[in-house]
C-alpha cells in the first residue's frame, strides 16, 4: 500500500504493511469519501500503529462501524488537524445526545447552521 510508505515517511515510523484482518477489514469498508477518506485512515492507523504493521486495532472501526478515537485514547504524536478532528467528532456527538438526537437543537448548541451540522454528521459517520 503506496500510502503505508508514505505515512510511514513523513512520521518517523517503520511500518511495514498491512496485517491480513485489518487488510480484510478495508477491503470491506465502502469509502463514500472515496479515495482520500481512505488516506485519512491509514495515515491514522499509522500514527497510532504501535507494532510493524498496522492492525485492525489500529483501524477506527469498531464492529461495521466507523468510530474516530478521542483525542485521549490517541497514542504517539499527531498532527493538529487529527486533534482537531477528533475534539470537533466529540463535541458533535455530545450535542447531538443533548438534544435527544434533535439536529436543529444540536446544531444550536454547537453555534453552528444546520446546513454545517449535517456536513459535520456525514463527515464524521455520526447517525
Amino acid at each position: 500500500m503506496g500510502f503505508v510508505k508514505v505515512f510511514s515517511a513523513e512520521n518517523h515510523k517503520k511500518i511495514e504493511g498491512v496485517t491480513k484482518e485489518a487488510k480484510n477489514i478495508l477491503l470491506k469498508y465502502d469509502y463514500p469519501g472515496n479515495v482520500r477518506e481512505l488516506e485519512n485512515i491509514i495515515e491514522r492507523a499509522v500514527v497510532i500503529s504501535r507494532g510493524p504493521a498496522i492492525s485492525s486495532e489500529d483501524l477506527p472501526f469498531q464492529g461495521n462501524k466507523f468510530e474516530w478515537l478521542a483525542s485521549s485514547e490517541i497514542a504517539g504524536e499527531v498532527s493538529l488537524k487529527k486533534r482537531l478532528d477528533s475534539l470537533e467528532f466529540s463535541l458533535v456527538k455530545e450535542a447531538l445526545d443533548a438534544a435527544g438526537g434533535n439536529q436543529t437543537q444540536a446544531a444550536s448548541i454547537l453555534g453552528l447552521s444546520e446546513r454545517m451540522l449535517r456536513y459535520k454528521l456525514k463527515k464524521y459517520r455520526i447517525k
